[in-house]
């Protein structure tokens, strides 16, 4: 199994006391993840005071923790206009980080404005691209994207609540888009409730998977759970749960 590890989002220590926010913190998190099996870590980028940033100081000093702990670590950051003023300050700070700590990957949220923009700029960084879709609505905008055949993957984040309902959106998603010529890696992921549910979907339909607190805060049991537990736990549902 293909498995990214999440490790922060947008957690706070009330949330989850372990959530890494610092950059040595992420980079510890980060060197962990990868020992333990995770191909590759998605990290958001913080501020002193614990805001998530795509600012070029925040993502560098990120990206240059993570390589001084690790230079094979591959890690990522996300674009989301959540993390500044809106897009044109996006294309600002995505233009700004430095060549000399860029992320490995980024990834594009086709539910937001400028998508299509802030993919075209990701790619000629000489960042891979990784593109998302929330619902169904955002798969027109990125199938007539000019960025759609140089993703290394499609994320597919179903935000219902609904367990079954996320599930069923993760496999209608990926149905239309094999169907419309995509042939780049799909991963599934969910959100709190959703988040087991839809890992082990992800399994069962031979696509790559997510996990970690920036999806949810606790094992498939509903104990309170760290990084390196879930981690764990999604490779012991991998080793013993059928593919469809």
């Amino acid at each position: 199994m293909f498995l990214k590890a999440a490790v922060n989002g947008g957690r706070t220590r009330s949330e989850a006391p372990t959530v890494p926010l610092t950059p040595e913190e992420i980079a510890l998190e980060a060197a962990k993840s990868v020992a333990l099996g995770a191909a590759v870590v998605h990290a958001h980028a913080r501020t002193a005071d614990g805001g998530q940033s795509i600012h070029p100081d925040d993502v560098a000093a990120m990206v240059r923790a993570v390589r001084a702990a690790d230079p094979s670590i591959i890690i990522g950051t996300t674009t989301g206009l959540w993390t500044c003023s809106g897009h044109e300050e996006r294309m600002r700070f995505v233009s700004g980080w430095p060549d000399g700590a860029l992320p490995d990957f980024a990834s594009v949220a086709f539910s937001e404005e400028g998508a299509a923009e802030a993919a075209q700029l990701v790619l000629s960084r000489g960042i891979v691209l990784e593109s998302a879709v929330w619902s169904m609505d955002d798969v027109p905008s990125l199938l007539e994207s000019p960025t759609l055949h140089d993703n290394v993957r499609i994320l597919i984040e179903p935000e219902t609540e609904d367990a079954q309902q996320a599930v069923a959106e993760c496999r209608e998603i990926a149905g239309v888009l094999r169907a419309a010529g995509t042939t780049c890696s799909i991963l599934y992921h969910g959100f709190d409730q959703t988040a087991w549910p839809v890992l082990r979907a992800a399994v069962e339909d031979g696509v790559e998977a997510r996990i970690g607190l920036e999806d949810v805060i606790c094992g498939s049991d509903g104990s309170p759970a760290d990084n390196e537990a879930m981690i764990v736990e999604a490779f012991t549902i991998a080793a013993n749960l059928p593919a469809r």
